[in-house]
């Protein structure tokens, strides 16, 4: 379920009018305007505050379609509010009082983190015009911008300069405003301005165009859009959980099959241990207590290199121009079980070079750096060249369920049993990948082990598709 979206399509909804009824009886928004201006020149004329600049009308472009319901009307963000910033920043100011401010990485969406707030000097003058208290809408300058939080605690705290602090003229309902910025955000009409870092200056906030409804009508939008908000932050709570179960199930599936306890053992397949004598007389075997348990009736533990030959691919090489120009993969292009060919590049093998540098169907793919150890089965009816950063694994013998090794190494993986060495990049070595200790099941019982994970994953992917 794209909650976004839904969330998007909640707002669209509020913001022209129709996710709540409108009730003949409220007081149209246009009173509300009007005494909202009686206010401003009442405080003008007593000289408590500054006759603001001339800014755009209301018929300027709009930035959406206003077919506004009764009662409704067209205004700016700085006909409701006053506003301010707060103060710069500077080291060699030393005036007035140390307090607390916060900044844009305070501020997110609806709530502040407050885990890191800093302090600087504020003088009395200053604290009328770079002060919040309760009820204040703080809307991000840079960073995120436009970013909106309203400061619903009981103490005041101050600004840095960055943040804008909008204080409405009369009372309304804040929330509303709020979700109308998250609004513009959305549909991408709030910007920034400027050359590198982008900001939004205090004139663009004040004409940030808003479809103004009556006050009561705010109150009646902002109860519907929480009870629809609320309900979709459990679904993806839910759906948070319902991944983490799924990840987690995964992960004890595994843990099930690479012990020798996700499919019942037949007494009647090949012991593994003459399976590995058959591939490799020399072949390290643990029968008994190994890396991991005491293995089931007919396991054995061995290392990696004593049933795959392994190669790494060719180091890329500008000044290399022998031979024939061929792709290749590297890490980048190797996913878990999957392979992104957007971007395949090219490189020059010689003739003799391939039969180290090539890869063919059922190869198991290993990252040496990156995300080190990921793996992939080459599945594909053509073959391919690799680059250093890869380790081909092939079986020594036809017959090894080398699905069984990419579940192994997966496991490996998840469980932080796989990892490389080095100083500043770490790589896994093709020595390190020899040396690793893995299980090695009868044969028919690896390829039973296969299918049951397969079958388990299949539905377990379904299910988080279906989300």
């Amino acid at each position: 379920m794209n909650t976004k979206a839904l969330r998007q399509k909640i707002l669209d909804l509020a913001i022209h009018g129709k996710l709540v009824p409108q009730d003949p009886n409220d007081e149209p928004a246009s009173v509300l305007l009007e005494r909202i201006r009686d206010e401003k020149e009442r405080l003008i004329k007593e000289g408590k505050i500054k006759r603001p600049k001339k800014t755009k009308t209301t018929s300027d472009k709009p930035h959406y379609e206003n077919v506004l319901p009764e009662g409704w009307t067209i205004t700016t963000l700085g006909e409701i509010f006053q506003h301010n910033n707060g103060k710069q920043k500077s080291s060699s100011n030393k005036e007035g009082r140390l307090l607390k401010y916060i900044t844009t990485s305070n501020v997110y969406w609806g709530e502040f983190d407050l885990s890191n707030v800093k302090e600087m000097f504020f003088t009395n003058n200053e604290l009328e015009k770079c002060t919040v208290t309760k009820g204040d809408l703080l809307v991000c300058e840079g960073g995120d911008v436009g970013r909106s939080a309203i400061w619903n605690y009981e103490y005041p705290i101050c600004i840095q300069n960055h943040l804008h602090r909008l204080r409405s003229w009369l009372p309304v309902c804040n929330e509303y405003f709020f979700y109308s910025l998250m609004y513009n955000k959305f549909k991408n009409l709030i910007k920034g301005k400027g050359i590198g870092l982008m900001s939004l200056s205090s004139n663009d906030l004040h004409n940030i165009p808003i479809n103004l409804p009556p006050v009561n009508e705010q109150k009646r939008i902002v109860a519907e859009i929480n009870r629809w908000f609320d309900l979709f932050k459990s679904i993806e709570n839910n759906t948070d959980n319902l991944n983490t179960l799924i990840k987690t199930t995964k992960s004890k599936v595994l843990d099930l099959a690479i012990h020798g306890k996700l499919v019942p053992q037949d007494p009647t397949d090949e012991p593994a241990t003459e399976l590995l004598k058959r591939i490799n007389p020399n072949a390290e075997i643990t029968s008994d207590n190994g890396h991991y348990q005491k293995w089931p009736e007919g396991w054995c533990e061995t290392q990696l290199g004593d049933i795959f030959n392994h190669n790494t691919g060719k180091a890329l090489n500008s000044s290399n121009t022998e031979g024939t120009l061929k792709d290749y993969l590297t890490t980048s292009n190797v996913y878990w079980n999957s392979f992104d060919f957007s971007v395949i590049k090219k490189m020059f093998f010689k003739e003799s070079e391939l039969n180290k540098c090539q890869i063919t169907k059922g190869d198991l793919l290993v990252c040496e750096g990156g995300d080190i150890g990921r793996a992939a089965i080459w599945d594909y009816d053509y073959d391919i060249c690799i680059q250093n950063h890869l380790h081909r694994l092939r079986p020594k013998v036809n017959g090894i369920c080398v699905s069984f090794y990419y579940y192994v190494l997966y496991y490996l993986k998840i469980n932080n049993m796989i990892g490389g060495k080095g100083i500043g990049l770490l790589g896994l070595s093709s020595n390190a990948l020899h040396k690793l200790h893995v299980p090695f099941p009868p044969l028919n019982e690896q390829h039973r082990i296969v299918a049951k994970i397969e079958e388990i994953f299949a539905q377990l992917d379904a299910i988080e598709a279906s989300l």
